[in-house]
């Protein structure tokens, strides 16, 4: 027998202008890309409503510009060398900060997570004076290691906030049938956990290939990435190739969030919490 549930009329009033508030707020982040989306495809370059006419011209001065495929290459490898670099610094750090319980741990927890809180250009321009006397300016060394500087900190809050829900009983009755510490972690815990890791290692990468700052003061000509690219294009010769690009990059942000919430989803099927 289906149990129905009685909601008063102000509750119903209360919760459809929740709904109209949240659709608003979203409409109103969600704005300034839907309004650069169509002029990406603008047949003019210029920036006017109603467009004159459609075009893929800009998306094929992307593809075929040699200084923009460098700087999507450069941005990726960054990416990926400081989402592996920033994984292997922040997931033991996660557990060992979720397992241990001491005196200052709520201090280093906000030492760790300072570069979150403090303003990029702040950090840039300490890791830019650091770096200069390690002769890391203008490497890809230095770039990956700057960007990982501002990546672990997501890593390391991700993580936590998935080991907050985790037994750590399912650890104690490996550890009692024998399995060293390492296997417990890589058939125990890992498993478990995976969709944290998955979109900490999401944000590492994408706070990296979006960084823009910190590539500003220590990246050479070799090293300019996508977001570097675009500041400069903006600053010399404004034109919708930007504006393709910035879709591009939308585009791979969104495909990052998705493939997040799908394996959120598929792993909360796979414990059974939903149906």
């Amino acid at each position: 027998m289906r149990r129905t549930i009685y909601v008063s009329r102000p509750e119903r009033i209360w919760r459809y202008a929740l709904w109209l508030i949240c659709g608003l707020v979203l409409l109103f982040l969600a704005l300034p890309t839907l309004v650069v989306i169509p002029l990406s495809f603008n047949a003019q370059p210029y920036f006017t409503y109603p467009m004159p006419g459609w075009s893929l011209r800009w998306y094929d001065a992307v593809f075929s510009s040699a200084s923009w495929h460098r700087a999507a290459v450069n941005s990726l490898i960054v990416a990926i060398a400081t989402m592996v670099l920033s994984m292997a610094l922040g997931t033991p750090a996660a557990i060992g900060l979720h397992r241990s319980n001491f005196r200052f741990k709520s201090l280093l927890i906000g030492f760790m997570i300072s570069p979150m809180i403090a303003p990029v250009v702040i950090t840039a321009v300490g890791i830019f004076f650091f770096f200069a006397r390690l002769d890391l300016v203008s490497t890809y060394p230095g770039l990956v290691l700057a960007h990982s500087t501002l990546a672990t900190p997501f890593v390391v809050i991700a993580i936590t906030a998935t080991l907050s829900g985790f037994d750590q009983n399912l650890v104690r009755a490996g550890l009692g049938l024998g399995a060293n510490p390492l296997t417990v972690f890589f058939r125990v815990t890992m498993p478990i956990i995976m969709p944290g890791l998955i979109a900490a290692a999401l944000f590492a990468f994408i706070t990296s290939f979006d960084e823009v700052v910190v590539t500003f003061f220590l990246a050479g000509i070799e090293q300019h990435t996508l977001p570097r690219e675009m500041w400069k294009g903006a600053r010399e010769e404004f034109n919708p190739t930007i504006l393709a690009v910035a879709c591009l990059l939308t585009v791979v942000s969104v495909s990052s969030l998705s493939l997040l919430e799908w394996t959120r989803r598929r792993n909360r099927r796979l414990r059974g919490l939903d149906p």
